[in-house]
């Protein structure tokens, strides 16, 4: 009988922990809770052996076995291993990732009391409070209560504490610090299924006499059929005057009974008036001739990673779909992935009315409770139809005959926290493990696919026209500076942009204007010493939120300031920090300026605005979609939320604002993304019966991505940006990573930098070069100094030794793995 199992904990920690077996023996791929460090965590069961650990050292035992089968399957596992090696990124983070069960987990603290307490507790009964302590005596007293309800040796909850002694979190906090107490994590399962109570009228029973609220009750309950859940029913008597006791009443005279039942769970969707769903298109030449290429590869079985690259509008979904329809008639199950929660609504809409029941959703946004009711869907083979975000690509399916990777070029498909996987990437890696067809849709390929392809790695497929031989709309380069020095002002919106909404307008037709900046303004600065003002906690300036009301062009005091990458927030001050000038003013315009702008100049217009400022829940873009399919909308205005994959097909007009702003980042693939965002925005116009029309505005009309972008040239564009990487051996012609040394202090990340680099440059790293250290572009983030290496290597096996060298290193230094991000593949820089 195996004595002993190896677990993978979420701790940042290149190894997997050892325990003894205590009673049931767990299985490969079972989650276990067992002690660690003073906590109680949830890990993954990776060995069971029979071999003890050399050492003289306790072996704790397992506490829980939580699964009496394995809840990853052996692919998943393997799949697992895979991203720890390949983004040298510790497995127990990885699989941590892969399981959003987090709501069958409940975590709790426990606090005891330590042998240092309890001299204090008789020390005071002896002496009385301490006179130098800086708490008050209330304070006081209520520590000495904690440590005399504590006195027995038993732990208890914070909850306990609290209504026992009037104790706060803080309190408790500070006796922990003074090694009074000792707190512990503590984690135990929970059920988190979702149930709802439903209220149903008892029949065949003999009434009694009721009052008017009862028999209200009744009605109501006989009008629907004789079910309804309770808190609708609870609603509509609370508006009609009913107190809640009364149902109780009618449950125990034997009138109602209530019973709990699994919650149904909502999929969402966006109401598109008549226009028909994915599946019911008939598919034309190149669609067939696409479907037909996948569809072989298919029933020969066996790995076969497709390039799919198709203009905008030409049709790609309607092939997925019916690829999608092949998978499941062959008893297969398929993964569709979207690289936005945004493109959700949209693409669950057509998925239900093409595939019903069998569709499963998995992403971000959905309560704890949701996603595991969900995750366990799938595992059960309930849902053979499985749509989501980066995450879903872990979804466990059983039967997998079909993997899509839908706009594969998009950045989002990046994790920006350990582990660092790319969603695209690690779905190639999948259909590798399990022998099945994988397919990367986009208009824009990334160029490592697009050379995958031409390399012959992928099979490419082509679809170089729209559907119904829509013309792809015609696009107007708008040249800023010609704008100012003909009319000396600085505006963001051109006349000629103007006169083209106002035109498209007045036809009763939709545009869409891209503005790809949150908030009002980006920048508050001094205008008498050039002060920006900047975040307490990040090297960055904050963007300014105005309110609803008011236009002032001066910053009022009051208004609000925030971080767009630590949240924090502030008013404007009502002077410099730096000068104490009263003259700060706004520079730059984000997408609210953009909304109030248009709203003077369009007063009729009705305006819209898609930002993560509108669009903060998963119902928020259903929402705004669905009035944009409905006309209510005419004018929509957002940030490059509104470029990705949204098919509305009353919008004639796209206008792009200082979308190319970003050519002037630090970062190499700044020309990549900004031909990507104007043409995957383009692609917006046109899309039905009407012609579409794109305006750019741009100071930057000579360079190539721009160029490029307004002819619908991607082969033209892809040509020439190979050409700069291949001279700088940028991927794809190398790998990179980027290698963040971080800390609160900025000695010690200045140090341990010093440190990391003077290793690098005496190390013998075979076909790796090493640029850095240097601070970070933003060099502070979340009050943590940054600076970084960027590491480029010939190949990928001599890259991930280097970086398991400089690992090694570092740990022999003592520097921690929390202090150091390794970024496999980096997209950003910053």
């Amino acid at each position: 009988m195996p004595l002993f199992c190896d677990v993978a904990l979420p701790v940042p920690l290149d190894q997997t922990f050892t325990y003894r077996v205590n009673g049931t023996v767990p299985v490969v791929g079972a989650r276990v809770l067992v002690p660690f460090s003073g906590q109680r965590l949830m890990g993954v069961v990776i060995r069971v052996h029979e071999e003890e650990p050399a050492g003289e050292f306790e072996i704790k035992p397992v506490q829980q076995v939580m699964d009496d089968s394995a809840v990853l399957p052996e692919d998943l596992m393997e799949l697992a291993r895979w991203i720890a090696q390949y983004y040298v990124a510790p497995l127990g983070e990885v699989l941590r990732g892969m399981l959003p069960l987090t709501a069958e987990i409940k975590r709790n603290f426990l606090y005891r009391i330590t042998d240092t307490g309890r001299n204090v507790l008789y020390e005071g009964a002896a002496k009385g409070a301490s006179r130098r302590s800086k708490l008050t005596p209330e304070e006081q007293n209520r520590e000495y209560s904690v440590l005399n309800y504590l006195e027995a040796g038993e732990q208890a909850k914070i909850s306990a504490l609290r209504s026992a002694t009037g104790a706060n979190k803080s309190l408790l906090e500070g006796m922990v610090r003074k090694r009074w107490l000792i707190r512990e994590a503590v984690a135990e399962e929970r059920d988190a299924r979702r149930m709802e109570k439903i209220a149903i009228l008892v029949e065949d029973v003999r009434l009694p006499k009721l009052n008017p609220n009862q028999t209200a009750i009744l009605a109501e309950l006989a009008a629907v059929g004789g079910k309804m859940r309770t808190r609708d029913l609870q609603e509509t008597l609370r508006r009609a005057g009913v107190p809640d006791s009364t149902l109780g009443t009618l449950v125990k005279r034997g009138l109602v009974r209530i019973e709990e039942v699994a919650e149904a769970f909502h999929f969402g969707g966006v109401v598109t008036h008549g226009k028909k769903h994915a599946h019911e298109h008939a598919l034309n030449e190149a669609q067939t001739e696409a479907l037909g290429t996948i569809a072989a590869a298919m029933a020969k079985g066996g790995f076969a990673p497709h390039l799919l690259y198709g203009v905008t509008g030409s049709g790609k979904t309607a092939v997925y779909f019916a690829a999608m329809r092949r998978a499941l008639d062959a008893g297969k199950s398929a993964l569709l992935m979207v690289p936005e929660i945004g493109l959700t609504p949209a693409m669950t809409g057509h998925l239900v009315a093409a595939f019903g029941d069998e569709v499963a959703l998995l992403h971000s946004q959905l309560t704890p409770d949701e996603r595991a009711e969900q995750w366990h869907r799938i595992r059960r083979g309930e849902a053979r139809v499985v749509v989501g975000t980066r995450s879903a690509v872990f979804a466990p399916m059983p039967h997998l005959g079909l993997i899509i990777v839908d706009e594969e070029h998009d950045g989002s498909y990046k994790q920006e926290e350990t582990p660092r996987y790319h969603g695209r990437d690690v779905a190639v890696m999948r259909a590798k493990l399990n022998d099945v067809v994988v397919v990367l849709g986009s208009a824009t390929p990334s160029l490592e696919s697009w050379s995958n392809a031409e390399k012959g790695r992928y099979a490419s497929i082509e679809m170089r026209t729209r559907v119904a031989n829509r013309p792809l709309p015609s696009v107007e380069m708008v040249d800023m500076r010609a704008e100012f020095r003909e009319t000396g002002q600085e505006q963001i919106f051109s006349r000629r942009l103007i006169e083209e909404t106002e035109a498209t307008l007045s036809r009763g037709e939709q545009a869409i204007i891209l503005l790809n900046r949150r908030g009002y303004s980006f920048v508050v600065m001094c205008r008498s010493c050039g002060e920006k003002i900047e975040c307490e906690n990040c090297a960055i300036s904050m963007t300014y939120h105005k309110p609803v009301s008011g236009s002032e062009a001066i910053a009022q005091p009051g208004q609000r300031l925030e971080c767009h990458y630590c949240g924090f927030r502030r008013s404007v001050p009502k002077e410099c920090p730096k000068c104490q000038s009263e003259h700060l003013y706004f520079l730059g315009a984000g997408s609210q300026q953009g909304e109030e702008r248009l709203q003077e100049i369009f007063p009729h217009a009705r305006i819209g605005r898609m930002d993560r400022d509108t669009v903060r829940g998963r119902s928020d873009m259903e929402r705004l979609l669905s009035r944009l399919h409905a006309g209510e909308i005419n004018l929509l205005v957002g940030t490059q939320m509104i470029a990705k994959g949204h098919d509305i097909h009353g919008v004639t007009l796209v206008g792009v604002v200082g979308a190319d702003f970003a050519l002037g980042l630090p970062d190499f693939r700044a020309a990549e993304r900004v031909f990507q965002l104007l043409t995957q925005v383009s692609g917006r116009a046109g899309r039905g019966e009407l012609p579409g029309k794109v305006l750019v505005q741009t100071y930057h009309p000579d360079h190539y991505a721009v160029k490029f972008s307004a002819e619908h040239d991607y082969p033209g564009f892809v040509a020439k940006e190979m050409q700069y990487r291949r001279w700088m051996h940028y991927p794809p012609f190398g790998v990179l990573a980027n290698v963040v040394v971080q800390s609160e202090r900025l000695e010690e990340a200045t140090g341990w930098s010093s440190e990391l680099g003077r290793w690098f440059s005496t190390a013998q790293l075979d076909k790796v070069r090493v640029l850095g250290p240097a601070a970070a572009p933003i060099s502070r983030l979340k009050r943590i100094y940054r600076y970084h290496f960027v590491l480029k290597g010939e190949s990928r096996k001599a890259l991930g030794e280097a970086l398991r060298k400089m690992l090694g290193f570092a740990e022999t230094r003592e520097i921690s793995r929390r202090n150091l991000i390794v970024d496999v593949d980096a997209l950003h820089l910053m």
